[in-house]
């Protein structure tokens, strides 16, 4: 796997005409597995011998998993992620109910009014710019960012450093050293958050989780706490900052497409959708663990491997999604279901969230700016195999 990512789908093709299931090597020479596709991941995801807990994965338990390893927070972060079975579920019920589809309905005209007041944001970033702005920046990035904190209670003033952090935490190339500092400033920083919200609770998720951590018992202790919180804050908005960026490169590109939803022949949730499955904001996520020996579409995955779930690969799995898979098509007629979102016991617990979010924030900009342009220059691609976007996203919103 590239540590410094690029566009995963050339590459993605090759991998899958060989086999859904590829070995592949982790940085710091650690052997793994990616399965890519489609049916094979559905399957993989569910199944029972898989396992999340670090405890499983060979290598981290050996102690051949440095502290600097750039992935080592996504197999020890104590939390939801990487739980299971009856720990599993007693997390996730602490915050299941504020990402019910009737809470995410009560949300919606907070979201519109943000919305709102970003595209006037992008507008200005623009006049600004000399005609051109960063959509990631001035539209996608805040949207859910500002949603997220505010579910959690946390103070605006602390987004920018949280989504830096985050990116770090994130990222696949981000050295040693600079990866234990961003770890442990980020663990820091939702400490101090938490702490303030133990002395001033409020009607927010995080002093929620407080209490239930402060009833005693088994339902949360404090590791947890910071985990879910670290949980919340990174999965609450970089997959819908990827997906809404995504969303509009794809629409800019395919602008007949475009034409379909403006013409009422297709919907705003249609293009959430397809792009999901045609262009996943999160490529490769780590990590599975086969609790033995395990054969995944003919393919040996022995016991604690570290294994990729390959989304932006089965996202375009030719078996699954026919032989015009990597093609952009907002009518598609869905004969399964993309993964793009996850599957199984760990199903993305703010998927209705994500869906609405961004299907609110692609109708207002592209009614605000119908003629929307994204410069042909050849953009930057994330810092990474996880996540799947473009660092910057410049636009010349007019229209």
């Amino acid at each position: 796997m590239d540590p410094a990512g690029g566009c995963p789908h050339a590459p993605n093709a090759r991998l899958l005409a060989e086999g859904a299931v590829a070995p592949v090597l982790l940085p710091g020479e650690i052997e793994g597995m990616a399965v890519l596709g489609h049916d094979a991941l559905r399957d993989f995801l569910s199944h029972p011998d898989v396992a999340k807990g670090a405890q499983h994965f060979t290598a981290l338990s050996e102690g051949r998993i440095p502290d600097g390893w750039p992935l080592r927070t996504f197999a020890t972060v104590p939390g939801m992620t990487t739980a299971d079975g009856a720990d599993h579920r007693r997390l996730r019920a602490l915050v299941s109910s504020a990402f019910t589809a009737r809470r995410v309905e009560e949300l919606r005209p907070r979201v519109e009014a943000v919305t709102a007041g970003l595209v006037d944001g992008l507008a200005a970033a623009a006049g600004a710019g000399g005609g051109v702005a960063d959509l990631r920046r001035h539209y996608a990035l805040p949207l859910p960012l500002g949603v997220i904190c505010e579910l959690l209670g946390v103070d605006p003033a602390h987004q920018d450093r949280l989504h830096r952090l985050s990116s770090l935490v994130v990222a696949t190339d981000t050295e040693p050293a600079q990866a234990v500092a961003a770890n442990r400033d980020l663990v820091e920083l939702l400490a101090s958050i938490a702490a303030d919200k133990a002395r001033a609770p409020g009607d927010d998720l995080t002093s929620a989780l407080i209490a239930a951590r402060d009833e005693g018992g088994d339902r949360l202790s404090q590791p947890e706490l910071i985990g879910t919180l670290l949980l919340m804050i990174i999965a609450g908005h970089e997959t819908t900052l990827n997906l809404v960026t995504n969303a509009v490169r794809a629409l800019c590109a395919h602008r007949e497409q475009l034409a379909l939803v403006v013409e009422g022949r297709a919907t705003w949730a249609d293009v959430v959708e397809e792009t999901l499955r045609w262009d996943s904001p999160v490529s490769y996520f780590p990590f599975r663990y086969p609790t033995r020996d395990l054969t995944v579409d003919g393919t040996l995955i022995p016991r604690g491997t570290p294994v990729l779930a390959g989304y932006s690969a089965a996202g375009r799995d030719t078996k699954a999604h026919g032989p015009d898979a990597d093609r952009f098509d907002i009518t598609r007629t869905a004969t399964v279901k993309h993964l793009s979102l996850g599957h199984g016991p760990h199903y993305c617990l703010g998927a209705p969230l994500a869906r609405m979010e961004a299907a609110i924030a692609l109708e207002a900009l592209f009614t605000r700016f119908p003629d929307l342009a994204v410069p042909e220059d050849e953009l930057t691609r994330h810092s990474g195999f996880v996540g799947n976007s473009v660092r910057t996203l410049p636009v010349r919103p007019t229209g």
